[in-house]
């Protein structure tokens, strides 16, 4: 199929060498490498030189500025191959969060709330950096580390903005099931919204999700029908089924979360000093998470000096330097930040029952 990587027709370096495909998007695929030099493992997307547009850049300059902290996918580094532009980064090898979630159902409470505290702290990172995210969801949240208190991973930054580099956000990004409502502009089409509030709602939906197993928006009888979720977004239309095991102080921060007005929802600093956030970690997880827990508690969010550290052996110029060579030769087709499972996806009674 042209425009993605294989064996045939895709240069893929020198410096790596393949081991699996990690899965397809619009841009191309992303691939498993070995680094031939040392062994180790990277997740490399290898995008068609010629489909680099702005958004592949911007997404990559704001992936750079956000790396170095534990809640992040780290990025690596750029590099160009006959055929495509490769953007290697840290390979997390325990899949992501949206498939934890599904294979199990549901998340115990003590398992939300230890993946909710290290999501908002990622995400109190990019806020820190002057970005944010604004496509939020279950699939963009890797997990790393030892399988029995994975590390949570950030990652996807396509749809992402700059408070240095661009203006106030306007534009319906995202996945619909995620989208607070300001940003579906119900007021006007260019209607700037927060961005940093926008992320909150995200974090609220997600961690429905994990609790519940379904999306807190979607009409249950038409999971499918985006006019049917948007409605319910704007009216905050959802429920907690009965019966699940929830406690008052979680529902509460969900309905702090999930407020219509950006200006009545609760902030992400706001959340760390709620009880129900401050509990990490949970007595009921297991003694590997609590442990993990604890250590990244008492680990606050790296100053710059430690981001600093961390970041790429290539400089900024370097890596814009070779994205605008591909910019120079770029169709105008679309490039990164466009791989989002809602296009193929969707929860429903047969993939994620809501309960039992």
């Amino acid at each position: 199929m042209a425009g993605f990587p294989s064996d045939r027709q895709t240069d893929y370096g020198d410096k790596y060498e393949q081991v699996k495909s990690l899965g397809r998007g619009c841009y191309g695929e992303a691939m498993l490498m070995r680094e031939k030099a040392t062994g180790e493992l990277v997740a490399v997307k290898y995008i068609e030189k010629r489909k680099v547009d702005e958004y592949v850049q911007k997404e990559i300059r704001n992936h750079v500025q956000l790396t170095g902290h534990p809640n992040v996918i780290q990025f690596k580094e750029a590099f160009l191959t006959t055929t495509h532009l490769g953007i290697a980064m840290e390979y997390a090898s325990g899949g992501d969060l949206f498939d934890r979630v599904v294979s199990r159902r549901r998340l115990p409470e003590a398992e939300a709330r230890y993946f909710f505290w290290q999501l908002v702290q990622g995400l109190v990172w990019c806020h820190s950096q002057g970005v944010c995210h604004r496509d939020l969801k279950l699939d963009n949240i890797l997990l790393g580390g030892d399988p029995a208190a994975p590390q949570l991973k950030l990652c996807d930054f396509g749809f992402s903005k700059s408070r240095a580099q661009d203006s106030m956000p306007n534009t319906l990004l995202g996945t619909p099931a995620y989208l607070a409502p300001e940003v579906l502009r119900e007021g006007g089409e260019n209607q700037a919204y927060n961005g940093e509030l926008a992320d909150v709602w995200s974090c609220g939906v997600a961690l429905y999700v994990m609790l519940v197993g379904a999306y807190p928006f979607q009409d249950p009888a038409d999971p499918g029908n985006h006019l049917k979720t948007y409605k319910r977004i704007f009216s905050v239309q959802y429920e907690m089924p009965p019966g699940l095991p929830i406690s008052p102080e979680c529902l509460d921060i969900i309905r702090r979360i999930l407020m219509r007005n950006p200006a009545e929802r609760i902030t992400l600093q706001q959340i760390q000093q709620h009880p129900w956030y401050q509990a990490v970690p949970p007595a009921a997880a297991p003694a590997e998470a609590a442990q993990q827990a604890q250590a990244l508690q008492q680990q606050p969010t790296q100053p710059a000096q430690q981001a600093q550290q961390a970041r790429p052996a290539q400089t900024d110029a370097e890596i814009m330097k070779i994205t605008s060579l591909c910019l120079a030769m770029s169709s105008g087709e679309p490039g990164g930040g466009l791989w989002n499972e809602e296009d193929c996806l969707t929860f429903d009674g047969d993939s994620m029952p809501a309960h039992d």
